[in-house]
């Protein structure tokens, strides 16, 4: 699924990723917000829904908002969308790490190195790919 720029939806996520990137945390979150209580479809409120997730104050929060963008990304009849499946599983098994559910935490790292395949080998790929080998060496210790 391509991202369109000219998309309100899109937009106010890259403004707020440029306020989040200048230190204005507050700013970019309530753009982040605004993005999804705008949203009218699975894709824009997925992409919503991933930014929201990373301004939340605590980790079960966080939780609640990554698995929100995966079941959304998960509806969009899309192939191109599973490229996005590890980053959104790594999300989802790092808060559970966190939450010291380490059950839960290795299924999801595992469910996103399934789809790590689908990464592009680029520095994004190999970052995604990077915290996912790390997720699973800390877990299955």
């Amino acid at each position: 699924m391509q991202f369109d720029p000219n998309n309100k939806i899109i937009k106010l996520c890259a403004e707020g990723m440029s306020l989040e990137g200048a230190g204005r945390k507050e700013e970019a979150a309530q753009l982040f917000r605004q993005a999804w209580d705008e949203s009218t479809n699975d894709f824009e409120k997925f992409t919503s829904a991933h930014y929201v997730a990373r301004h939340q104050e605590t980790v079960a929060d966080k939780l609640k908002w990554d698995e929100i963008a995966l079941q959304l990304a998960l509806n969009i009849n899309d192939e191109t969308m599973k490229a996005s499946y590890p980053s959104l599983y790594l999300n989802i098994a790092k808060c559970y790490e966190d939450l010291e559910d380490k059950t839960n935490a290795l299924k999801h790292y595992e469910l996103a190195n399934s789809f790590a395949v689908l990464l592009p080998d680029d520095g994004y790929g190999k970052m995604i790919k990077s915290g996912i080998a790390n997720g699973l060496k800390r877990v299955s210790q």
